[in-house]
């Protein structure tokens, strides 16, 4: 994994504050050397103040969006007009007053002060000596101050989230980290919605995500990327990301008791991001390695024994010594490989191919058999893999036919005089004799029309209708086949060595 990769995407993240975290009146009020006074309002000096706005109107609201800290000398304002004037504020939500006092007003009106008390507005005095530009740009740096804070903030938790990633367990790693950073929890699933890792409190909250995961997968991708989904249980916000570059590969969720923040949806989107790279680079980590366990698996067939074990090695596994038995997998390669995690398994020709310690054989086919049909073939040592496997494919192709789960080469029916011949000998006699035939092109149907004439015991229309063709076709094919072997098919003896051949 390129590390420096996983760094700047995650500290690419764009910040987008949304809302800013603004200072309250009391900071504004103690931290400020303004000299400013409250004289109403006390216990609402915790309310942000988001703006500054002068104004000396007698209605500022229809120019005011709330949360605005007012600032006016009263210039239009008399004794019957403070209650109304004051009603109008806090209609339009504003954080508090501040009345400048020395040219207007040489004190605030006391009509002002019971009104503001009344109402609980916060009122505060600013001196003669404060100009109101003072009290704006003072709020200004406290806003610009809180969002540095908060970016600052934003980049720590990307941080920490890029070193999980590192880690060998990333994805289970930035989950976890997510959670804690968040205070909450999180939850990774998987393209279908089952649960791979949740971390924190409340992550059986998870069920209500479930039904939320149709809307996204037909959500349209904005520039590529996937659209995320907000919604509320009665326990929490909860925030939907789907995962993948080219395509959905899972899903995140997490989970708040409140509104995420600005700073916690760009958490939330950096860890989106990098659980959506630890995805893609393992799938293809994952298909690189099931690449080179294929070649690895043409070498033991070929009987490079040394250099296969070797290779395995290098990838971190290996075979056991003593007896070994190949299984023959059918079902979808990517559910029987995750089954046979660990095991050697490689994907060859619409199949996979299990290689497991003798002793182990019927517990690794317990553990597959729900993924799909299973052939399983004799005790063989690491030269005779390649006997072993054409068992397993025999067993397999068996299984199929008869609907079986798990099919075992030595139940196969004709098997008892088989199995007491020596199987690498066996191997080899079947090999060189029936050579000519898989080297005739690609006509693998010699093969098995063969095997079902002989199975048919020469009957020429009960083999051609097992193999769904007319006896003439039949006919010419065995014909083909006595010419390429140079073999008569109606000697009793060529027969049995051909039977013999064909199912070792």
């Amino acid at each position: 994994m390129h590390y420096g990769k996983i760094a700047r995407i995650a500290l690419a993240v764009t910040y987008k504050p949304g809302v800013v975290v603004a200072p309250t009146l009391r900071t504004v009020v103690r931290r400020l050397p303004l000299g400013l006074a409250v004289l109403a309002g006390h216990e609402a000096l915790d309310r942000p103040v988001r703006w500054v706005a002068v104004s000396e109107l007698e209605d500022p609201t229809p120019f005011l969006e709330g949360g605005e800290l007012v600032l006016t000398t009263g210039m239009r304002l008399d004794a019957d007009g403070a209650a109304p004037y004051v009603d109008r504020l806090v209609a339009r939500g504003v954080t508090g007053l501040g009345f400048g006092v020395g040219l207007g007003h040489e004190e605030i009106p006391a009509e002002l002060v019971t009104a503001a008390s009344r109402a609980g507005l916060p009122l505060v005095e600013v001196p003669r000596q404060t100009p109101f530009v003072a009290i704006g740009k003072a709020v200004s740096d406290l806003l610009a101050a809180e969002q540095y804070e908060e970016i600052t903030r934003a980049f720590a938790a990307q941080n920490r989230l890029t070193r999980a990633a590192l880690r060998p367990e990333g994805p289970r790693a930035v989950v976890e980290r997510l959670a804690r950073e968040l205070g909450g929890w999180a939850v990774l699933l998987d393209e279908a919605g089952g649960e791979r890792h949740a971390a924190g409190r409340g992550a059986a909250a998870v069920a209500a995500v479930i039904p939320e995961l149709g809307r996204l997968r037909g959500r349209p991708r904005e520039g590529g990327t996937p659209s995320s989904l907000a919604f509320s249980t009665p326990g929490a916000h909860v925030v939907v990301q789907p995962l993948g570059a080219r395509r959905i590969r899972g899903f995140f969720a997490v989970g708040l008791g409140k509104p995420f923040s600005p700073v916690e949806h760009t958490v939330v989107n950096a860890a989106g991001s990098l659980l959506t790279l630890l995805l893609e680079h393992g799938r293809e980590h994952q298909e690189a390695e099931r690449g080179v366990r294929s070649a690895v698996l043409r070498l033991l067939l070929a009987g490079e024994t040394r250099a296969g074990r070797e290779t395995l090695e290098l990838l971190g596994g290996g075979l056991a010594d003593g007896p070994l038995t190949v299984l023959a997998c059918g079902g979808d390669p990517e559910a029987v490989l995750e089954a046979a995690a660990e095991e050697f398994a490689a994907d060859a020709d619409g199949r996979v191919v299990v290689i497991v310690p003798a002793e182990r054989a019927e517990t690794a086919a317990a553990a597959l058999r729900g993924h799909g049909p299973v052939g399983v073939g004799t005790p063989v040592d690491d030269r005779q893999l390649g006997t072993g496997l054409d068992q397993a494919d025999r067993a397999l192709a068996a299984a199929r036919r008869g609907g079986e789960p798990v099919m075992r080469f030595a139940d196969l029916a004709g098997q008892g005089l088989l199995s007491l011949l020596d199987a690498g000998a066996a191997a080899a006699f079947s090999a060189a004799l029936l050579a000519p035939l898989r080297e005739y092109g690609s006509r693998a149907d010699l093969l098995e029309s063969l095997r079902a004439y002989l199975a048919c015991n020469g009957h020429w229309d009960a083999a051609a209708q097992r193999l769904g063709v007319h006896r003439h076709t039949l006919r010419y094919r065995m014909r083909r086949v006595a010419e390429i072997l140079g073999r008569d098919l109606d000697d009793p003896a060529a027969r049995a060595e051909l039977w013999v051949a064909l199912n070792v």
